[in-house]
């Protein structure tokens, strides 16, 4: 049985890399240099910063993507250009930094419990602003109720191949989906930037590294 509930899940990650969805950048062509290094980045290099592959970097990469869309809808996406607020989620952190270009040390970025949104991003030059947050209803109730109880570490080793089985068949729902039929993309009128730093949230990804695996029953 585990040999067979691994096996699924190679399938799944195998067929969310190979979506693997891009978008178009810009930044600078050195330490010093000019505004002129166009290139794309994907999924499957997200998933290279963070670690591993996971919901909430899928969700964190299309929602987001959408987000930058509407705040370049004539050009490019400069990542010199941005300031982005998102929850405290691992996964959305990294793909906040990653795919704006902002960083906390820079007065560009921060993370807070407190918004109603996953992110809140924010075009500098103009301070056009959005608000974008997953649908309510899309993400399966048991993959919330799982995660809770994994981050207090109350779910044993096959509980937690479980739940990562169901975040990889979310994943590839949310892939095969058109992201604009999954957010809620908001403006969000007059927004003034005023970053709370805080450094003590929970990184809840690395909780359990040091669990066993499901042994067979």
């Amino acid at each position: 049985m585990k040999l067979f509930i691994s096996q699924i899940f190679i399938l799944l990650v195998s067929n969310v890399l190979s979506q693997n969805p891009s978008i178009k950048v810009l930044d600078t062509d050195f330490s010093k240099g000019r505004l002129q290094n166009v290139q794309t980045i994907t999924l499957n290099d997200a998933v290279k910063l963070h670690g591993h592959l996971c919901d909430g970097l899928v969700v964190g990469f299309l929602g987001l993507k959408e987000g930058l869309y509407k705040l370049y809808p004539d050009s490019i996406i400069d990542r010199t250009n941005n300031r982005i607020v998102s929850k405290p989620s691992p996964c959305l952190t990294d793909i906040a930094i990653f795919m704006t270009g902002a960083r906390y040390q820079y007065n560009t970025y921060y993370v807070s419990d407190s918004i109603k949104y996953q992110f809140i991003v924010q075009r500098i030059d103009n301070e056009k602003t959005y608000g974008i947050k997953l649908k309510p209803g899309l993400m399966p109730t048991a993959i919330d109720s799982l995660g809770r109880l994994a981050t207090k570490g109350e779910l044993d080793a096959c509980g937690i191949d479980s739940l990562r089985k169901l975040e990889s068949e979310f994943s590839t729902f949310l892939l095969s989906k058109n992201p604009q039929d999954l957010f809620i993309i908001e403006e969000i009128k007059n927004y003034k930037w005023l970053p709370v730093l805080k450094g003590n949230f929970l990184k809840t990804d690395v909780l359990n590294k040091k669990l066993q695996n499901c042994l067979p029953r």
